[in-house]
Parts: structure tokens; sequence; C-alpha cells
């Protein structure tokens, strides 16, 4: 038998395992930490990708945007408009540079040069970048 039977076998002591457990707790909250923090920076890229989409898609555009064509969305009094026309040639407030890609979404390119996101998506949560 590879137990002892007897009680003049020598005694069972257990190994100590507290070491074992607590590192093991340690890497596993580390990982998932990790995890979460990646999966809320997606997330918030995300709600990001969301929110310009729905701002361009919501302006005034007077033409059919072309797929990888670069456009710039400005902020007016009757609102947002798509144009063609870049910042260097038109004194209106600009908020992005943005491409259409091939699946229909829009990707920003740059921001303007006074543009703060959370204001224009009224945002208040600071974001660690």
């Amino acid at each position: 038998m590879p137990y002892p039977v007897s009680t003049l076998s020598p005694p069972i002591v257990p190994n100590d395992l507290s070491s074992f457990k607590s590192r093991g707790i340690s890497e596993v909250q580390r990982d998932l930490q990790q995890k979460l923090r990646e999966l809320r920076e997606q997330y918030l890229r995300a709600i990001d990708h969301f929110n310009w989409n729905k701002l361009v898609y919501e302006a005034s555009i007077q033409f059919e945007p072309v797929v990888g064509q670069t456009y710039y969305l400005y902020a007016m009094s009757r609102g947002n408009v798509l144009s063609m026309i870049a910042p260097h040639e038109w004194p209106m407030k600009h908020l992005a540079t943005v491409r259409l890609n091939v699946d229909r979404q829009w990707q920003v390119e740059e921001l303007g040069s006074e543009v703060d996101a959370r204001e224009i998506f009224g945002t208040t949560e600071a974001r660690e970048e």
C-alpha cells in the first residue's frame, strides 16, 4: 500500500499549500485586472467610434461621400456639416477630419485643434490615455 496502515508507521504530514494558494491568487488577480483594463479600453474606443459615426451621419451632407476619401466635419450655427473643404480654406470650427471606410463607418483621422470630445458627446468621465 502506498500509505501507512499502522500506528507505528511514520506520520502523514500534509504539505503547506498556503504559499501556492497565495501565489495563485495574486497571479489570477493580476491577470484578470489586466484583462479588465483591456476590455475597458476596447469598450471606450468602441463608444468613441460609435459617437463619431453618429455625429457624422447626423450632420448635414449635401453630396454622396466616396469610400476612401477624406472629409471635414464642421460645427456651424445651424448644426454640423460634412464638407470637402479643408480647414485651412474655410474659417468655420473644424471638429474632425474623417474618412469613410469600405464598411460605411467613419474613421476619425484627426481632431480639430480646439476640440474636446467630452464636450461634444457630453461625457464627464476622465479617461486614462
